[in-house]
């Protein structure tokens, strides 16, 4: 018989809404359909305050807390998740908070954070030395915990396999990307077919691969977050067929390659061919899941030249080819 699975979630004032009840749905769902297959429940869901009782969201509704976390014994959960959400630093200065954490990771079969929730996790220490990842606007703050190896582009770290990635002690990026990891760790307890009617239910893609790119905001950058590459990362997504070269960027910015590129890494944290490469990327994606121009002219108009270019540069990124990622996010395409 399957065994019963205690899933928790943390809950915090100012807490992402999303990043609790996303996953959680997932595994309700899994509930669900292992009813309706005459299979008993798998999982029992708990959320977990810093008291029992209404928590407000950054929504500004209320989520209720069953039970204060410090009253849990982590020994009686299976998973254990922390979410994101407003003022993280304050979380990441909850000493008791902390130390509770770092006394579960040895009990729980799995312990895992969504979007800033790594923040947390990485404060405790127990991410030093593993694969993490956050949402974008947070990489630069978790890239601060030197001993932690920061992927931003993933969406998350979780691999049953422990070949890219960790089984026991995981993260995952912003908001939707929680719901990529409950289906991957539904997939891993009760296999395939009821992670993918689970999916199918909630309408999702099943599953975009944890070592899939997350889509940022590369084509419309934020000017207030990069001021002084303001006016050059306008002007990239809009000149993606050009030479867009070190030395042909240093020129348009009118400065000198090895300030450009030392810029670049203090702003965007990657080297300019990096982030040209990504926007093209991105670009390509739009162009697809729009179903604006077949795959060998969207490879012309993103820089890439060639289709096989495109191709290798696509599932580098985000895990599929230009023709898949078509075929699920937009209209099929045709050569």
């Amino acid at each position: 018989m399957d065994p019963i699975r205690h899933i928790a979630c943390l809950a915090f004032p100012e807490v992402m809404s999303l990043d609790v009840t996303g996953p959680l749905q997932v595994f309700a769902s899994a509930n669900v359909e292992r009813q309706r297959q005459g299979l008993p429940l798998s999982y029992v869901l708990h959320l977990l305050g810093p008291e029992a009782g209404p928590v407000k969201t950054s929504a500004g509704f209320s989520l209720v807390a069953e039970q204060a976390w410090r009253e849990v014994d982590p020994a009686s959960l299976d998973t254990l998740l922390i979410p994101g959400g407003m003022h993280m630093q304050s979380l990441c200065k909850d000493i008791e908070l902390l130390d509770w954490l770092r006394q579960a990771e040895p009990h729980v079969r799995r312990l895992g954070s969504i979007c800033s929730g790594a923040l947390v996790l990485a404060a405790t220490g127990l991410l030093d030395g593993r694969q993490a990842t956050t949402h974008w606007s947070d990489v630069t703050a978790l890239s601060r915990h030197a001993e932690v190896d920061v992927q931003g582009d993933r969406l998350h770290t979780y691999d049953p396999e422990g070949r890219d990635g960790d089984a026991h002690v995981f993260t995952s990026a912003g908001v939707t990307a929680g719901i990529d990891l409950a289906l991957a760790l539904v997939e891993a307890d009760l296999g395939r077919p009821i992670a993918l009617a689970v999916a199918r239910h909630l309408v999702l893609f099943l599953r975009r691969p944890g070592g899939q790119t997350q889509f940022s905001a590369l084509l419309t950058p934020d000017p207030s977050r990069t001021p002084r590459l303001a006016a050059l990362l306008e002007w990239i997504p809009a000149n993606l067929g050009a030479d867009l070269s070190l030395e042909a960027l240093a020129a348009q910015a009118k400065m000198a390659p090895r300030s450009l590129s030392r810029l670049f890494a203090q702003e965007l944290g990657m080297g300019p061919g990096k982030y040209v490469e990504r926007v093209r990327v991105e670009a390509a994606r739009t162009l697809l899941q729009d179903a604006q121009a077949s795959i060998a002219r969207v490879a012309h108009l993103t820089g890439f030249g060639h289709p096989e270019n495109l191709r290798r540069t696509f599932h580098k990124h985000l895990s599929v080819s230009p023709q898949e990622y078509a075929e699920r996010f937009g209209r099929p395409t045709s050569d």
